[in-house]
């Protein structure tokens, strides 16, 4: 059988090769859209934890500012001024270094008699400002305990010091009495730095010397 085909009034059309190409094209933009969408939706789940942790976290600073409120409010009360004015002094010592512990515990050990050992150590102010150490040592030796506010006296660092109370040590602690002791502190004062004096230019004259 013989088949006429007008090609100038239908053109020749490979099928295969439209399909190949728009379906590629489709398929990638499938993928594409997948992706994107799996994006979105991974990025909502994360933003919903975001969320929820920001809550929690808001949550525990508004505690924590209720918190901070009372306090402060508790430490305004008249009756507890004086302790708060006392904390603020002592922490701006610490944390100017005005303050070290270390020099104050090398300090006491310089003038603790033997066998006398300090138990507990607090510092406050005393109405002139000055650092009152509140002081419990103890020992085996009642007369060796009392040399110590004479020590302490006889240091540069140490002033106004004396006994407040005397009792005997706990049974089985090693010693045998113990004191409570009260002195003033002075803490070692930084040497001041004096100016490195300015360079002196040295002028060298030379002689002429004659024929």
């Amino acid at each position: 059988m013989r088949l006429d085909i007008n090609l100038a009034s239908q053109p020749y059309e490979d099928a295969r090769q439209f399909w190949l190409r728009w379906g590629t094209a489709l398929a990638a933009a499938i993928v594409l859209t997948l992706a994107l969408l799996t994006i979105t939706v991974t990025g909502w789940f994360a933003a919903r934890r975001d969320h929820a942790k920001i809550a929690d976290l808001r949550v525990a600073i508004a505690q924590r500012d209720q918190t901070r409120q009372r306090a402060e409010e508790f430490l305004n009360q008249p009756e507890n001024r004086t302790t708060r004015d006392q904390s603020q002094f002592l922490n701006g010592l610490i944390e100017r270094k005005a303050l070290s512990w270390t020099h104050v515990l090398e300090d006491l050990e310089k003038v603790m008699p033997a066998r006398v050992h300090l138990v507990s150590i607090h510092p406050e102010l005393d109405e002139d400002n000055q650092l009152m150490l509140k002081m419990l040592v103890a020992g085996d030796s009642r007369e060796r305990a009392l040399d110590l506010p004479r020590r302490m006296e006889e240091s540069r660092h140490f002033t106004q010091t004396y006994i407040e109370t005397e009792h005997a040590a706990p049974p089985g602690s090693g010693d045998t009495v113990e004191f409570n002791i009260s002195g003033v502190y002075i803490p070692e004062k930084e040497p001041a730095r004096t100016p490195e004096p300015a360079p002196t230019s040295k002028t060298s004259t030379s002689k002429r010397s004659t024929p």
